[in-house]
């Protein structure tokens, strides 16, 4: 729509003559006063055609504070739409409908959001792996649509690292299957593959997340993770050069927080208390950050105008699941 009358204003001021800073030298023109332009008479023509564009002035001009005027309400009806839902959603968050926000409400809706996202992921997923549609998804399912490429056709995969990670993933896929099985019939319930796909979120699948975790760093594969290769998981020193503060600091983490037991390095149990820490609550803390930035009287809850001012915060949390619900229908929420 904009583009549409913007290109019309551009269009009839083609016609006229001129646009812009042509507008103006139109103007002077008219009056003769043009530097660089000898003072003469004009033809009758050229009287003509400046008397035409002279008149269609106006109605160039009216267009154009039409069309500003358009955007602006559009712009105008956009932002009413924008905070409507913005309150819609600090509506849904306020459970005992009383005009605040606390740390409880929020951790609470947090959770509810992260348990959305978990399982809607399945969702969008279960079609590809229930092949025969039996609203189960047996271990064999499973293996022939990530996997069945592969083993048909292993000649294609001679890459040395291509062929490793194969060979890595699919036995420990297979493993972590079989753990979410709960029943052992080898086929996945919907909350069986839910616990698969999501282990970090089942009790009965800690173990797991724990023992993968150990694999991934333990580079030397002696069932521990010693402070290197602590570090060599989230840093590379390729040029060989000084670590930076940050890497010197994560050294003191692990000496000081990860290593408990001060034997240089992780076990199980440790890596456990790092990745899956029973003392700590993610969607608690993430709710006393948004009290802490959000409460500007200090009354240790949030008004709707103190989450509105703040949205911006919001908007970078998953409180709003990172912005994405305020594209949703909020009967989805």
């Amino acid at each position: 729509m904009h583009s549409s009358l913007m290109t019309t204003v551009s269009e009839l001021g083609e016609t006229a003559g001129f646009s812009g800073h042509a507008e103006r030298n139109g103007q002077m023109e008219a009056r003769g006063t043009v530097k660089g332009r000898n003072k003469q008479l004009e033809s009758p023509s050229e009287q003509k055609q400046t008397k035409e564009s002279t008149a269609l002035y106006p109605a160039i001009f009216a267009l154009r504070v039409k069309c500003l005027a358009t955007v602006e309400a559009l712009h105008r009806e956009r932002r009413k739409k924008l905070l409507s839902e913005r309150r819609k959603i600090v509506d849904r968050i306020d459970d005992n409908k009383d005009g605040y926000l606390t740390t409880e409400e929020l951790k609470n809706w947090i959770k509810r959001v992260q348990k959305r996202y978990i399982y809607e992921n399945v969702a969008k997923v279960w079609k590809d792996y229930d092949l025969n549609k039996d609203n189960k998804i047996a271990w064999e399912e499973y293996k022939q649509a990530t996997y069945g490429y592969y083993l048909e056709n292993p000649e294609e995969f001679q890459d040395a690292t291509d062929q490793h990670s194969f060979k890595k993933m699919l036995p420990r896929d297979e493993r972590r299957f079989k753990t979410a099985d709960l029943d052992g019939d080898l086929a996945a319930t919907r909350e069986e593959f839910t616990a698969f796909l999501h282990p970090e979120e089942f009790e009965h699948m800690k173990d797991i997340v724990v023992l993968e975790t150990l694999e991934d760093i333990d580079k030397n594969e002696d069932g521990f993770v010693d402070q290197d290769e602590y570090i060599a998981d989230m840093f590379a020193n390729e040029e060989g050069g000084p670590e930076p503060d940050w890497v010197i600091t994560e050294r003191e983490q692990f000496s000081d927080f990860r290593d408990l037991n001060k034997d240089g390095k992780m076990d199980k149990e440790e890596i456990q208390h790092w990745i899956l820490p029973q003392d700590y609550d993610h969607a608690l803390a993430e709710a006393r950050h948004l009290v802490y930035e959000s409460d500007v009287d200090k009354d240790q809850k949030l008004t709707k105008e103190e989450v509105l001012d703040n949205w911006n915060m919001f908007v970078g949390s998953q409180a709003t699941n990172y912005g994405e619900d305020l594209t949703r229908n909020h009967d989805e929420l």
